[in-house]
Parts: structure tokens; C-alpha cells; sequence
């Protein structure tokens, strides 16, 4: 019987490049030529002075039960792969890989692939995390350089296998993630901290619209805009938990967080309801152990597993409060949490769409922080045809940070409490830092 495969091809390649491809004679040009005529920059490797490697495509196929992944990269580099379990999942580990691939690249099933997503892991880290449509184990991952322009093909091969087998394999996998590390310092000045989180990131791309449109990159550009305003009239120091499209634990936004000792923690995201586009508008959370809702419960259970969704273990959430000292701060932070969500819900009605609900409860991992007053702010549903326009609309989004920007300044101006002053010795008295 004649062997088949079916074959999904991705490519990367702008026009530009596509032009060059056919307009060349005789020998192909070279790889290094095209990546400049297509390409940026690729992103400098700062820790050992060079320059990281590209994924200009890849290729999908797939033959009974196997299946196989082929990057076509512009140098070698080293990759380590393992499986995981409750969801089944391949983990491919690299070096820091300039990704630059087709919008609709790894969306599609093919074989035991569900599909697959990529990204920067951590710095100096890139990942892929490959959805399992069934059990699968990852065989040897070889590279070849094609003779014609110098491309590094590298080949990752998925086997199908029994659910035992997979599951052995899933017990004896070493993940050992090196968690990101964000090196903070105390200022000599004493503004207010506000730390600004955009969700998700890297391999983890949130909720995806129906043109494509990825949450982490709507709400990065939002997150940005929000701490240029805030650090543009001096009151305020800003730090966010992620200054580019990389993967951050959930526990390790807290951490950020804390070991800063910050005044004000805002997380930021744009959720999606696809069998449901005409709800819309903003709703603003803040932590608690029961959730206000059926409905907030469901979208804290989703944010809560975007560590599994990048290719690591699951958050879990930091220990129970033991004392009276621990649920006096607690509370007293929560308290501030909700009036700054009032805050918030009076300074972006007039301005935009909010939700029927526009304050809920849930119990979201990044607001368990026990002295860090903590929103959480679903700024749309991407889902939502015209949530969408206004998110991706500068005029929307300028007047949108301002508004945000005015209820910090009112937030700031009725505190009373957990101030600077004392409220380190209250976290050493409360509860120690989380860890992942």
C-alpha cells in the first residue's frame, strides 16, 4: 500500500520574501539574505553575546500514528523535550528563539497534535508546548542543515502510544522550570508603587479572537500605555511584571509584587466568550475565597490555569491565613482592594462599555496577596466584535488610561492605612513570601 502523509506547512515569511524567492535565478540566495529582507532584527542573546536563532516556518505532518514537527531555524541550538499529564501535553525547551511565524501557525489538528503554541518561556528561554489530541512520546529530535541556503531543519517526531506508557513517561519527565527572575530594588523615594500586570504572555497567548488577535499582545499594549501615563506626572513609581511577550508564573506575579512592597497591584486582561459575542463591556475583580458568581468562578478557574498552559506546573495558591494578626491584614487589604474598585467603576463608566456586573469576587491567584491591595481588570471580550475595535482604538485606549489614572490619584489621596510606613513589619508579621 503507498505510504501518504498529510502535510500543514506554516511559513513565516513576509511578502518581501516571497517576492525574493521568486524573482531569484539559478542558485537560492542565501539564508541570512533573506532573513534581512523579511525580518527584523533578530533579538540579541545579552548573556552570551550573541545573536539568538530565527523560526522563519513550520511544518506539521503526520502518517498513522505518528506525527512530526519540523522548524526550519536560521542556526542550531539545543532542545529538551518532556510530556505532561491532566491535560496531555510535549514541552519542547530552547534557547531564546526569535519566533517569527504565521499568525495562524499551530492552531490547526493534525495526527496526535491538538495543536501547539510558542513563545518566550523566561529570559534567555523559548518554549513550545504541543496540545495532545492522544497519548504521545517525543522520539529523538535531530537537525540537519539544508545544503541549498543553510537553514537548520529541526525535527521533532511524536509517537502515539498507550495511556500506561504515557503515563510513566509524564512520572519520570524532570520539567525543573528555572522560574523567571525579576532583580528588584528599594528606591530611595517614597511614591507609591503601583505594579502593573499584563496577562499572560510568551507561550501562554490568553484568549484569541476570531481575527487572530492574541490577549497578551491587546493587553501589553494596554499595560504599557497605563504605566506611561501613570509615571508621567512624578507621583507614582511603576513597575510591571513583564516588559516583553515572555511567560511569568501566576504565584511569581505576586512575588514581584510583594518583594517590592507595593502599594497597588493592577492586573490587566480581555476575556473571550465565543458562544456568546454580544456580551461586552469592562468587570473589575477583586480577590475573595467565594466568588460572586457562577460565572466569576468559571473565568478564575481559566485564568488560574495559565501556568499549565504554557508548559509548567500549575500555581498553588499561598498557604492559609493562621492568625488573628494574618486575617486583620488580610482583611484590611481587601478592604482597600474594593475601594479602589469603586474607584475604578466611577472614573471608566463614563468612558466606556461596563459590564452588568462591573465589581465581582473571585478567588484569582494574582490577587492573593495578603498585604498588596489587588484588582484584577477584564477590560472587554474579545469575543465581541465592537469590544474589540474600541481595545485595539489609541483615542479609546488613551482616555481609557486616564480615567485609570485619575481613580489611582483618588485611591491614593483617601488612604489612610498600610501605608510605607509600618507595613513592612506587618508583612514580616503576616505571612512569609509565596513560592511557586
Amino acid at each position: 500500500m503507498p505510504k501518504c502523509a498529510h502535510v500543514i506547512r506554516f511559513s513565516g515569511l513576509r511578502a518581501t520574501l516571497g517576492g525574493a524567492l521568486r524573482s531569484a535565478t539559478g542558485a537560492a540566495p542565501a539564508l541570512a539574505t533573506l532573513l534581512a529582507l523579511a525580518l527584523p532584527a533578530p533579538a540579541q542573546d545579552t548573556e552570551r553575546g550573541r545573536t539568538s536563532a530565527v523560526a522563519i516556518a513550520a511544518e506539521l505532518s503526520s502518517q498513522g500514528a505518528q506525527s512530526k514537527l519540523v522548524l526550519t531555524l536560521s542556526k542550531a541550538v539545543e532542545a529538551r523535550a518532556f510530556v505532561m499529564e491532566r491535560p496531555d501535553r510535549v514541552v519542547i525547551d530552547l534557547p531564546e528563539v526569535n519566533f517569527q511565524l504565521d499568525g495562524e501557525t499551530g492552531r490547526r489538528r493534525d495526527g496526535v497534535v491538538q495543536s501547539f503554541r510558542y513563545g518566550l518561556f523566561a529570559p534567555g528561554r523559548s518554549r513550545i508546548v504541543i496540545d495532545l489530541a492522544a497519548p504521545a512520546i517525543v522520539g529523538r529530535i535531530e537537525t540537519a542543515t539544508r545544503p541549498r541556503d543553510g537553514a537548520v531543519l529541526m525535527t521533532i517526531p511524536l509517537k502515539q502510544v498507550e495511556r500506561e506508557a504515557f503515563r510513566k513517561a509524564a512520572a519520570s519527565s524532570d520539567p525543573s522550570p528555572a522560574q523567571p527572575h525579576v532583580a528588584v530594588s528599594e528606591p530611595a523615594d517614597s511614591r507609591p508603587l503601583i505594579v502593573i500586570d499584563a496577562g499572560h504572555g510568551g507561550t501562554d497567548p490568553g484568549a484569541i479572537a476570531s481575527t487572530g488577535v492574541f490577549e497578551k499582545d491587546i493587553v501589553f499594549g494596554f499595560a504599557q500605555d497605563l504605566a506611561g501615563k501613570l509615571s508621567a506626572g512624578g507621583h507614582y513609581r511603576v513597575q510591571m511584571t513583564r516588559d516583553r511577550d515572555v511567560f511569568v508564573p501566576l504565584l511569581e506575579r505576586v512575588r514581584i509584587a510583594r518583594d517590592a512592597k507595593a502599594d497597588l497591584f493592577i492586573s490587566i486582561h480581555a476575556d473571550s466568550i465565543s458562544s456568546a459575542p454580544q456580551v461586552r463591556g469592562a468587570t473589575i475583580y477583586t480577590g475573595s475565597e467565594k466568588a460572586t458568581d457562577a460565572e466569576s468562578a468559571k473565568l478564575a478557574e481559566r485564568e488560574n490555569r495559565a501556568d499549565a498552559a504554557a508548559g509548567a506546573e500549575a500555581s498553588e495558591a499561598p498557604p492559609d491565613i493562621a492568625d488573628i494578626l494574618q486575617e486583620l491584614t488580610l482583611r484590611e487589604t481587601r478592604g482597600f482592594s474594593s475601594g479602589f474598585a469603586r474607584s475604578l467603576m466611577g472614573q471608566l463608566g463614563p468612558v466606556m462599555e461596563m459590564s452588568a456586573k462591573p465589581h465581582r469576587e473571585a478567588r484569582f491567584v494574582v490577587l492573593r496577596s495578603p498585604d498588596v491591595p489587588s484588582v484584577l481588570v477584564e477590560l472587554g471580550y474579545l469575543s465581541s466584535k465592537r469590544d474589540l475595535e474600541m481595545l485595539q482604538n489609541p483615542e479609546w485606549r488613551a482616555g481609557v488610561t486616564g480615567s485609570m489614572a485619575k481613580a489611582v490619584d483618588q485611591f491614593f489621596a483617601t488612604r489612610t492605612s498600610i501605608g510605607r510606613q509600618g507595613a513592612g513589619a506587618r508583612r514580616s508579621a503576616a505571612i512569609a513570601p509565596v513560592s511557586p
